[in-house]
């Protein structure tokens, strides 16, 4: 992500639950880098793949992370930062795996790998990863802020019903078809000009990505993972829906659809 005319790498280090986010930094992107830099975010939790994004004026901080210092399960978090190396306020809950889709593979359940992006109406979009990682039913699913939302507000996100890449029909959101030659695909990124979400795609042509996943065929597991290429699109007139929450109970305008 470039910021302030400088690039920021962010990773995530440590051993079990002393997991936290870092950055580091340089004037050019390919030498120069600074050592690191420990984010310390809100309350001082277990993070991880934690991404820095631009959105209505405002620099903001996602990550996976956990509620309190056990591994119960990994949510997806936001916070304000008031500068590419710090937060500033407090950490706001944006999802917890609690949709039946999300809930295939546990202990724990899993939220984790948040990728902002804008759509072409300007919502802003945190496409993450679901379910376990070490299991084919690992897969990508979408958060979408209403239009004039609040990203801190948790019932201002409304969640894709169902996973929008995946390889098991069984958790595939209505209309969307599981993939053909790899299993588990998740943990994805985006390619966008300087990590830039001010740079995503318009509407109509197919715009890369790269994800990690096993090949079909291949016993799944971490060491068979690999990273592969692939295309999306921007889907118009897609309808979240959810159940007995504050606030109206759909919410209609873009998702994403993906190819591998």
């Amino acid at each position: 992500m470039q910021d302030g005319g400088r690039y920021h790498i962010y990773f995530a280090a440590g051993r079990g639950a002393a997991h936290r986010m870092y950055v580091i930094s340089s004037a050019t992107p390919d030498s120069g880098y600074t050592s690191e830099t420990r984010i310390v975010t809100p309350d001082d939790k277990w993070a991880i793949d934690g991404a820095m994004f631009h959105f209505n004026g405002q620099r903001w901080f996602v990550w996976s992370g956990w509620a309190g210092d056990t591994n119960v399960e990994q949510n997806i978090y936001i916070a304000r930062m008031s500068s590419p190396t710090a937060t500033t306020g407090g950490r706001f809950v944006i999802s917890q795996p609690r949709e039946s889709w999300e809930r295939v593979v546990g202990n724990p359940y899993i939220n984790e790998g948040p990728e902002p992006i804008r759509d072409p109406n300007g919502q802003l979009h945190i496409v993450y990863s679901a379910n376990g990682s070490w299991s084919s039913q690992y897969c990508l699913a979408d958060l979408r802020l209403r239009a004039g939302g609040d990203p801190t507000y948790v019932w201002d996100w409304y969640k894709s019903n169902g996973c929008v890449l995946g390889s098991n029909r069984a958790t595939m959101m209505a209309g969307w078809d599981p993939t053909l030659y790899v299993d588990g695909p998740g943990h994805h990124t985006f390619v966008l000009l300087r990590g830039d979400i001010a740079t995503s795609p318009p509407a109509g042509p197919r715009f890369p990505f790269m994800y990690h996943g096993v090949a079909k065929g291949t016993p799944y597991a971490w060491e068979n993972r690999y990273w592969y290429t692939g295309t999306f699109v921007w889907w118009g007139n897609s309808t979240y829906r959810r159940a007995n929450m504050p606030g109206a109970n759909t919410d209609t305008g873009f998702s994403l659809k993906f190819f591998e």
